[in-house]
């Protein structure tokens, strides 16, 4: 949002005094900029140097693949035994160490997650001994090391601040996003914005899904997305995982939180148990992985169904497990505290809510 400043009206003065205090405002915001911006971090920052600088140097030193269980997993580590990846059956997105990078949204909150964590999304679903196909060799020689966008860089994309960025065709496809528009029927924390606003909306342009069913963007939407159109944004559109047009059945992520939590898509590494539907808080969160989607179940309104979804990033510099979503409160993608602590550890708001949780 911009800031406007209010203008007096002074005829009398000398266009040189004018000159003379515009100029001085000017500097004056210059350097308050300045300032600011000192004090803030960047929304991303790499602030050291890669684990391997290209491809071939994946192949220099000791290399051994280790297999898990709890998830059923595949784990690479280096001669000194330091994991390098994590590979999950079932899943598409991997866990890779790469260079240490800074997210902070200065905006909303003080945390800040300083990760090697880079979760890519791989061609295909991990299956043990895949290492050894010519598809995954040909996929790690380029991302393992690599500082194109990951799915965290991506995430950090839309919160308070972000710039905009356009491709191609001069559609901005990231930037500052909106959770949805003004609910007129609605109040300051009982649904005060609108659900149902996905990346197309966001985009401003109609897309036509893999089933052939094309959805018209909605103009009052514009530059906004709900918590699973975040998602859908985020592992879909931007990281090319499959997208249903709804939760009907198919073969991509589904539309809402509900959907993905119930799908047999990846892998699920805190299965729903309980009744519904309250269904049970999970008795240990340990085994969750950066970049895993989690659901939450926040309001009794929706029955028996999970109504936010959130992508977990790993522990924040104060040590606790921390999450991005797009929220109402804060009017778009967020890992600040406002409408409730980002944190899946202790006993807040979201961390009371949270019921289960995939790996795609």
């Amino acid at each position: 949002m911009s800031a406007k400043t209010k203008r007096g009206s002074r005829p009398v003065l000398h266009a040189t005094t004018i000159l003379a205090l515009l100029a001085g405002s000017a500097y004056l915001t210059v350097e308050l900029r300045k300032e600011e911006q000192a004090k803030a971090p960047a929304v991303q920052a790499v602030t050291d140097t890669p684990l391997v600088k290209s491809g071939a140097a994946q192949q220099t030193g000791r290399q051994t693949w280790e297999r898990l269980k709890n998830p059923d997993r595949s784990v690479l580590r280096d001669e000194s035994g330091q994991v390098l990846a994590t590979f999950t059956d079932g899943s598409r997105t991997a866990a890779l160490t790469g260079p240490s990078r800074t997210f902070t949204e200065p905006a909303n909150t003080t945390s800040r997650v300083v990760t090697e964590n880079w979760v890519r999304l791989m061609p295909e679903h991990w299956k043990k001994g895949a290492e050894k196909e010519k598809w995954f060799k040909g996929w790690f020689g380029e991302y393992f090391g690599s500082e194109e966008d990951d799915l965290f860089a991506m995430a950090f994309q839309y919160v308070d601040q972000a710039p905009v960025k356009k491709d191609d065709e001069g559609v901005p496809y990231a930037g500052d996003a909106d959770f949805g528009p003004i609910n007129p029927d609605g109040a300051e924390g009982a649904d005060y914005r609108l659900e149902q606003s996905d990346f197309y909306d966001y985009l401003g342009i109609p897309y036509t899904f893999r089933d052939g069913t094309t959805i018209q963007s909605e103009t009052a939407r514009y530059r906004a997305m709900d918590c699973s159109g975040f998602i859908r944004t985020v592992f879909g559109y931007r990281a090319r995982y499959p997208l249903r047009a709804l939760d009907a059945k198919g073969d991509g992520l589904p539309r809402t939180a509900n959907g993905m939590a119930r799908s047999d898509l990846g892998t699920d590494v805190i299965p729903l148990t309980g009744k519904a539907p309250r269904y049970s808080r999970p008795a240990s969160i340990d085994v969750l992985q950066p970049g895993d989607p989690v659901f939450f179940w926040l309001d009794a309104r929706t029955k028996e169904r999970l109504d936010h979804v959130g992508i977990y990033l790993g522990h924040d510099t104060d040590g606790h497990k921390i999450f991005i979503s797009s929220r109402e409160e804060v009017n778009g993608p967020t890992i600040g505290d406002k409408g409730g602590t980002s944190r899946l550890d202790g006993n807040g708001y979201y961390a009371k809510a949270l019921r289960s949780a995939k790996r795609l």
